[in-house]
């Protein structure tokens, strides 16, 4: 089974310091606030800023999170509605290509990211409360609180990403 969550990342994960809290709820009101802060971090930003370490843009971290909530939600949903429980990963630098993150605008990420967190908050919400399990094809069982963590920790770690790329934009070019 392939490690997922703080088995993968570290409690704290070591790169961007979550805390695996455990607790579903607070999980579901940080995603909640998501767009709120992702909003106000990049007031008067361009969305192009990068870190030379990283493949994706700041817009490009946008999308993923808004991308990445949208595809669990959608899971989720699914199986709340009586659907299959069993779900496959995602390659998402192949999905950044299909949907052309490069090319997306960052009032337009912004705008999609704000949509794709209050499904995921209203769908984890009920998801959670009803002891929804996913079988993920290589990670296997995935509980809808594990799931908000999981989602939670993303969210959080590529707000770290554009932190470091919006601090590596304003340094001045190496000589």
């Amino acid at each position: 089974m392939e490690p997922w969550g703080a088995r993968l990342y570290g409690d704290p994960c070591t790169r961007c310091a979550w805390s695996w809290s455990g607790d579903a709820a607070a999980d579901i009101a940080y995603v909640r606030e998501v767009p709120a802060r992702y909003a106000r971090l990049l007031t008067g930003r361009a969305g192009t800023e990068r870190h030379p370490d990283l493949g994706w843009s700041v817009t490009g971290y946008v999308c993923h999170v808004g991308d990445n909530l949208r595809q669990w939600a959608e899971r989720v949903a699914g199986v709340l509605r009586g659907g299959d429980p069993r779900v496959a990963g995602y390659d998402p630098d192949a999905l950044a290509a299909a949907r052309g993150y490069e090319r997306t605008s960052l009032p337009a990420a912004l705008w999609s990211l704000e949509r794709s967190a209050a499904a995921w908050v209203q769908v984890l919400g009920e998801a959670v409360a009803a002891g929804v399990v996913l079988q993920h094809a290589t990670r296997g069982p995935q509980p809808a609180a594990d799931v908000a963590g999981n989602n939670a920790h993303d969210a959080h770690h590529h707000e770290w990403d554009v932190r470091r790329s919006l601090a590596a934009s304003a340094a001045p070019p190496e000589v």
